[in-house]
């Protein structure tokens, strides 16, 4: 069971599994058959208000987590979903950001590992 994270720019390839995009907007100059997902799931994304605030601040990293896992907490049906799939193979998590060490599928990731059985 895993959870990796890739940019929806890259390259679909089987080892993906479920691919899932995690961000509100489609990403730009990207077409559905290329982007090849399985789900888009936006409504686990950031909200608006909370993607502005950020803005890929460095600084506000640690305290955009705190924020987003609290948004995260209202969605425990989608969030159980996401973690049975990965107890039954490798789900991948895209996103369109270019900073790829503090979006928020890194931290989506970060939160479904956190509900992963030990």
């Amino acid at each position: 069971m895993a959870f990796r994270i890739k940019r929806v720019y890259d390259e679909a390839e089987k080892a993906d599994g479920v691919r899932v995009l995690v961000d509100r907007l489609w990403p730009r100059g990207l077409s559905r058959k290329k982007a090849a997902i399985d789900r888009w799931l936006k409504e686990i994304s950031p909200s608006t208000e909370l993607r502005t605030w950020y803005g890929h601040d460095p600084a506000r990293w640690e305290e955009f987590k705190a924020r987003y896992f609290r948004e995260l907490d209202h969605h425990g049906e989608v969030i159980g979903d996401l973690v049975d799939q990965a107890r039954a193979g490798t789900v991948t998590l895209l996103f369109a950001s270019t900073e790829k060490r503090i979006n928020n599928a890194v931290a989506l990731r970060e939160y479904l590992e956190s509900r992963l059985p030990r």
